[in-house]
């Protein structure tokens, strides 16, 4: 299955498109965000929050590693696994709990690192930063089946 390709030209638009797939997704999925620093992974983590009714402020969890928010939707588990050093240091904060956690949305940044215990049909979503346009970003999702 080809890649859907979504641009968005500002914070607010990363935020709305992913406030609107957060709307769209059932429960018990996992998706792997993957980009460079800056590409927007935490402005879209924000955005798709607020679409599983979150209200609670969501940051970057790089040195908290994993946080989790209950929302008006259900649960979400935001992973960021930037610090970690591989799959092992994941499994070592009970990464496989986390996969498999019932009636969660999984978002793991830096969800490359992972690919190889990432569930089959896991959604990944890459970020790009549009070269000369500030806050433009190219969004490309795998395994969307809506």
């Amino acid at each position: 299955m080809s890649p859907r390709e979504y641009r968005c030209t500002s914070v607010t638009e990363t935020q709305s498109f992913a406030a609107d797939l957060a709307n769209s997704l059932p429960a018990g999925i996992v998706i792997a965000l993957i980009g460079n620093l800056g590409s927007g992974k935490t402005t879209f983590t924000q955005g798709f929050a607020k679409g599983l009714g979150i209200s609670e402020h969501v940051g970057s969890p790089t040195f908290k590693l994993v946080s989790e928010y209950d929302g008006q939707k259900g649960k979400l588990i935001h992973v960021d696994a930037y610090r970690l050093e591989g799959i092992d240091d994941f499994l070592n904060i009970g990464g496989e709990d986390i996969l498999a956690t019932p009636k969660a949305i999984i978002l793991i940044e830096w969800g490359d690192k992972l690919e190889s215990i990432l569930p089959p049909d896991a959604i990944r979503i890459s970020f790009e930063r549009v070269l000369d346009v500030e806050n433009e970003r190219l969004i490309s999702i795998k395994g969307l089946k809506t």
